[in-house]
């Protein structure tokens, strides 16, 4: 049953080019997102036996998508729709869905079939692959795999192009954040590393540090599992349309907002990995379920970007997950949960805990301090790849120097170093910088609902989680595509988007946690 895209602002139900184009762009999502489920299957349930098949399957469902998309009568359909739509308000439903659809097929028609459908089969085999070489730290049982992924997206970029003055990464990462650039990133980056660069020298300089010792304490992962989704519960996620699952490196996919497919991760020795990769997990999450279910497969049923979509897990995670009020009430619920295994650590030592600042290997599993650190060097080094400047046989021992320029740190081997993360199995290049300019978002928002919602901090304390839920649902989440990362920084804040909340927020909790303040 197709379901009708909206009404046109004068009453009347819409014209019938808009519901045409809608009917067909939701027959594409339905091809996608079925291509989604596939590939949570892969990395959760599916027998290792069946890779080559599910490649196979997720090619020629990337093929089928592609050709429906891109077939000859949409140019009259996207024109037709995009004419009808004209006259309405910018910000209006139908007229976003129109503009949006005809952003994502100009960029679609400039694709080779053939080039579409070796990337959706070489990123399934290459997922495996790179999930047994990062089990054997292996980083020469991936390699060629990612030679070719480099190869089919440096292809990528050349067909779609980039802006004058720009470079091919800007052409990949356009895909996960609309008009970004490496530019614009560096813009952002360089005096964002400066600045946390001067904040890590002063806590690394501090007389005082913060206990550590519950990122040591042992707890049974079935105890942690039904732990870390009580609190994805508590928190807003809704099970009824969505679930939790392991994989080797946590994700949010799934089909739509009311089947959500989420994965965390967990070590016996730290219930805070688990924890904060499942609040981050289900920022993004919530973020999907808080999307118009009446427009499943339309841009104004899709999240803003992947920069926005980070934003809301890095606010769970940090803006909330590492907070004292947060950790005021979870320590009354941890005996429901551990007995008293826990009842040993007091709430400074616990609150302490989820805020050490220690430069390490693992972007997921790196403080608030540090995590930006990681980003910027894979930007860097995917950056270099796409260029043409980084050979991928070289990418370990670059990797490995700029892990002891950046964080201080010597990489022991490959699982710890550039084979930790998924993203470049997958072929996702151009993703990496979203967290960062999520994160600078998350740190944003944050403030403005502290203003917008009296006794934020006190609610949570007590942990009443609906009221920011809610205010994220009506300022974000139904928003959908109707402003780019920027546009809708201002829209919501007032302001464009800065690194100042962020740097305020982290010298307001760390520097008083390490008695510099």
């Amino acid at each position: 049953m197709t379901v009708l895209v909206g009404e046109r602002a004068s009453g009347s139900k819409q014209g019938s080019a808009i519901a045409a184009l809608a009917t067909r762009v939701r027959d594409v999502h339905a091809l996608n997102s079925t291509a989604s489920v596939l590939g949570w299957d892969q990395e959760t349930m599916m027998p290792e036996g069946g890779v080559e098949h599910r490649a196979s399957q997720l090619a020629l469902l990337a093929k089928i998508a592609h050709q429906t998309f891109t077939a000859s009568e949409m140019k009259d359909l996207v024109s037709a729709a995009v004419a009808e739509t004209a006259s309405l308000p910018e910000d209006h439903a139908d007229r976003v869905d129109a503009r949006e659809i005809q952003r994502d097929w100009q960029k679609a028609t400039l694709l080779p079939e053939s080039l579409v459908t070796e990337l959706a089969e070489l990123s399934s085999k290459a997922m495996h692959a790179w999930a047994a070489a990062r089990k054997a730290s292996d980083f020469a049982r991936f390699r060629p795999m990612l030679e070719r992924t480099v190869e089919l997206n440096r292809k990528k970029a050349e067909c779609l192009g980039w802006p004058k003055g720009g470079e091919p990464w800007d052409a990949l990462a356009d895909h996960y954040e609309p008009g970004l650039t490496a530019a614009s990133v560096a813009d952002v980056f360089t005096p964002l590393r400066q600045r946390l660069q001067r904040l890590l020298d002063r806590l690394k300089g501090a007389s005082r540090k913060p206990s550590n010792a519950f990122n040591e304490h042992a707890l049974a992962i079935a105890d942690q599992e039904r732990f870390v989704r009580f609190v994805a519960k508590r928190i807003g996620f809704d099970f009824t349309r969505g679930r939790l699952d392991r994989s080797t490196h946590p994700f949010c996919g799934g089909s739509h907002c009311n089947d959500v497919r989420m994965t965390t991760r967990y070590l016996e020795t730290c219930v805070l990995d688990a924890l904060g990769s499942t609040m981050h997990e289900v920022g993004h999450g919530m973020y999907e379920q808080g999307l118009d279910g009446t427009r499943i497969g339309l841009p104004m049923g899709e999240a803003a970007g992947l920069s926005v979509h980070e934003s809301q897990s890095r606010l769970w995670e940090n803006q909330v997950g590492r907070s004292r009020g947060f950790w005021s009430w979870c320590r009354g619920e941890l005996p429901a949960f551990f007995g008293d295994a826990c009842d040993c650590f007091s709430l400074d030592q616990l609150y302490e805990a989820a805020n050490v600042v220690e430069p390490g290997f693992i972007r997921v599993e790196a403080d608030e301090g540090t995590y930006n650190m990681h980003v910027m060097i894979r930007f860097e080094l995917e950056r270099a790849l796409i260029k043409g400047d980084l050979a991928v046989k070289d990418l370990p021992g670059v990797w490995n120097g700029m892990y002891r320029d950046y964080l201080g740190v010597v990489v022991p081997d490959d699982r710890h170093g550039c084979l930790q993360d998924v993203h470049w199995s997958m072929g996702a290049i151009g993703y990496f910088p979203t967290y960062t300019l999520g994160t600078l978002l998350a740190a944003q928002l944050f403030e403005k609902a502290r203003k917008d919602l009296a006794g934020l901090d006190e609610g949570i304390a007590k942990g009443e989680f609906a009221p920011l839920l809610a205010w994220l649902r009506k300022n974000v989440h139904a928003e959908g595509r109707r402003h780019r990362l920027d546009g809708l920084c201002r829209k919501v804040t007032g302001q464009p988007l800065s690194a100042d909340p962020l740097m305020r927020h982290l010298e307001g909790k760390l520097l008083p946690i390490y008695g510099l303040a």
